[in-house]
C-alpha cells in the first residue's frame, strides 16, 4: 500500500515538474506596444533565453478591460502599457503584483517606477517620450512657445492644433501641469488653450505636425517620437514636413519638459512569474534600451545608457531638462482634469 502511494506521489511530482519545465519556456505577454520594430526585442529575448513569447496586442484601455474581465483566470504573465496614467490605473486596480529586483531598481530612476513596498514595485518605466511643441518657423517666434503656459497666451490665439483633450497623452500632460500649478491655474490654462485653437481637436500627433507644416496651425503639441519618425523617414514628403517646423522642449528654465512613460509590470495572476521578471530585466539592458531609442525613437530610462539617434539628438540639442514628478501624482490628477476639460469645452 505504501509503495503504491509512493509511486503515485512520485508520478505526480514528475508530472508537476514536467509542467513547470514547460511553463519555464513560455511568457504570455499583453502588450499595448504595437510597434513593428519591437519584434527585434522579442526575438532577441527568445534567442538569449529560449523562452517563447506568446503575445496579445491591444491598446491600453483594451488590455486593462481584458485583464479585469479575465480575473484570476487570466493567462497574462507580463503587461506592457504606453502611458503613465494607464500604468497608475493598472496599479490602483490591482492588476500588477510587486517585484523586487536589484537589476531594475539600479537601472530605473525612482520617479519612473511605482512607489516601492516591502515586496517591491508594481511597475517599471522602460522608455520615455517628451511632450513637445512644434511651431511654424516663418510665422511664430520660438520665444512665444518656449513654455507650456504660453500656449494659452494671447499672442497665440487662433494658432493651436492639438488632439483630443481626453487622449491619454494629453491627460498625462494636463495632470502634470495640475501638479505643478494647482487646480485653479490649470483650469484657466485649459480654457486658454480652447480659446487659442485654430480648429477643433482631431487626428493624432502626426496630424498636428502636418497641420503646422501646411499652415492650418501655427503651433501644435506632439509626442517627440512622432516628430523623430518624420525626420528619419525615407519618404521625401515626411522630411519636407519636418523641415518646415521648429521644435521646442518647453519649460527648460522651469520644471522641465513633460515626459510620458511606457512601462510594464508582472501580471497579478502570472503563472510564469520568473520569466516575466527576466523579460523586464532584459528590457533595461543596454541592448534593449538602445533599441527603444533607435527602433522607436524613444528615450531610454536606464541610467548611463547613451543613444545613437541623430533625430533625437538634433531635436533636443543633445540634452534637455525633463520634469521629475512621480507618475502616481499625474495619474491621481486625471479625474479632476477630465472634469475641467468638460467645464471649459475642451473636446
Amino acid at each position: 500500500m505504501r509503495l503504491s502511494v509512493l509511486v503515485t506521489t512520485l508520478a505526480a511530482t514528475l508530472c508537476l515538474s514536467g509542467a513547470a519545465l514547460a511553463q519555464s519556456k513560455e511568457l504570455n505577454l499583453y502588450s499595448a506596444r504595437h510597434y513593428p520594430t519591437d519584434e527585434a526585442l522579442y526575438s532577441g529575448f527568445t534567442q538569449a533565453t529560449g523562452i517563447k513569447i506568446n503575445r496579445v496586442d491591444a491598446d491600453d484601455a483594451g488590455i486593462l478591460a481584458r485583464l479585469k474581465a479575465e480575473g484570476s483566470a487570466s493567462p497574462a504573465d507580463l503587461i506592457l502599457l504606453v502611458d503613465a496614467a494607464r500604468l497608475w490605473r493598472a496599479e490602483v486596480d490591482g492588476l500588477f503584483q510587486p517585484v523586487k529586483s536589484k537589476v531594475l531598481d539600479d537601472a530605473i530612476p525612482e520617479h519612473l517606477r511605482a512607489k516601492a513596498s516591502p515586496e517591491g514595485s508594481a511597475w517599471f518605466g522602460l522608455s520615455t517620450r517628451a511632450r513637445i511643441v512644434v511651431y511654424d518657423k516663418l510665422k511664430v517666434a520660438r520665444s512665444d512657445v518656449d513654455t507650456y503656459e504660453k500656449l494659452a497666451a494671447p499672442q497665440n490665439k487662433g494658432k493651436l492644433c492639438i488632439r483630443s483633450g481626453s487622449h491619454p497623452y494629453n491627460l498625462s500632460l494636463f495632470g502634470a501641469m495640475m501638479e505643478h500649478w494647482g487646480a485653479e491655474k490649470t483650469q484657466t490654462w485649459l480654457a486658454g488653450l480652447v480659446t487659442n485653437m485654430a480648429r477643433s481637436p482631431k487626428g493624432g500627433d502626426t496630424d498636428q505636425i502636418k497641420g503646422v507644416a501646411s499652415g492650418e496651425c501655427g503651433i501644435a503639441v506632439t509626442n517627440s517620437y512622432y516628430m523623430a519618425r518624420l525626420l528619419r523617414s525615407s519618404n521625401p514628403e515626411d522630411r519636407a514636413v519636418a523641415e518646415k517646423v521648429g521644435v521646442v522642449f518647453p519649460d527648460q528654465a522651469g520644471a522641465g519638459t513633460h515626459m510620458n512613460v511606457a512601462g510594464g509590470g508582472v501580471a497579478r495572476y502570472a503563472k510564469n512569474r520568473d520569466n516575466a521578471v527576466k523579460f523586464l530585466e532584459y528590457l533595461v539592458s543596454s541592448q534593449a534600451q538602445n533599441h527603444f531609442a533607435n527602433g522607436n525613437n524613444e528615450w531610454p530610462v536606464a541610467k548611463g545608457v547613451k543613444i545613437d539617434n541623430a533625430a533625437l539628438q538634433s531635436m533636443s540639442g543633445g540634452s534637455f531638462k525633463s520634469e521629475l514628478i512621480p507618475v502616481s501624482a499625474v495619474g491621481m490628477n486625471q479625474v479632476k482634469v477630465q472634469r475641467m476639460l468638460d467645464q471649459v469645452g475642451f473636446k
